[in-house]
């Protein structure tokens, strides 16, 4: 019962923004979530993709998150939707013929998510200046990731965080860099 107290706490923090009650969240159900996808996905890096994205969006999320259920369910349905998703984008994909060797080749869609052709569209100038309306803790995973060009694992070591939070963080600062300069087009 402890527990589901603590966990409440967590949700309402999270629901405040702190920064904390969401890596706390993240790190108590990571594994929920990864081992279930990684029954559903065809490997480990598509599992932790989904993962990712499903940590992130729950976090976007959270005001929506109804009490009366488990957190936990709450994320696998989540973790369950974002991989149908992926499903019908992977059906999706276009089959070309190559007429020499009579082959089949997937062309897969590997252009830039909306969020990073926003951010590739902006010159350096503007991306700084968006960049520095981000909090600190984004402004930095921002800068070691795309400025220095660290690792993963490297921006790990760095930060002193899993890397899980790292990539969960990182597509936040995405998420919340490209809403700032789409706001300000729209201006």
């Amino acid at each position: 019962m402890k527990k589901n107290i603590e966990i409440s706490e967590l949700i309402e923090k999270a629901r405040e923004k702190d920064q904390k009650a969401f890596n706390t969240l993240l790190n108590t159900y990571w594994s929920d979530v990864f081992r279930f996808q990684l029954s559903m996905a065809d490997n480990e890096d598509e599992a932790e993709d989904i993962t990712i994205k499903t940590f992130s969006k729950a976090f976007d999320k959270i005001h929506l998150y109804n009490d009366k259920y488990n957190f936990k369910t709450w994320l696998i349905s989540i973790s369950k939707n974002i991989f149908l998703d992926h499903i019908r984008k992977q059906r999706t994909t276009t089959i070309s013929l190559n007429k020499k060797e009579s082959e089949a080749y997937k062309i897969f869609d590997e252009s830039p998510s909306p969020e990073d052709q926003l951010i590739i569209e902006q010159n350096l100038v503007q991306l700084l200046n968006y960049i520095k309306q981000l909090k600190p803790h984004y402004q930095e995973i921002i800068n070691l990731r795309y400025f220095r060009e660290m690792s993963y694992k490297e921006m790990a070591d760095q930060l002193n965080e899993p890397m899980s939070n790292i990539k969960v963080k990182l597509l936040r600062a995405k998420k919340l860099l490209a809403q700032i300069i789409e706001k300000s087009s729209n201006n």
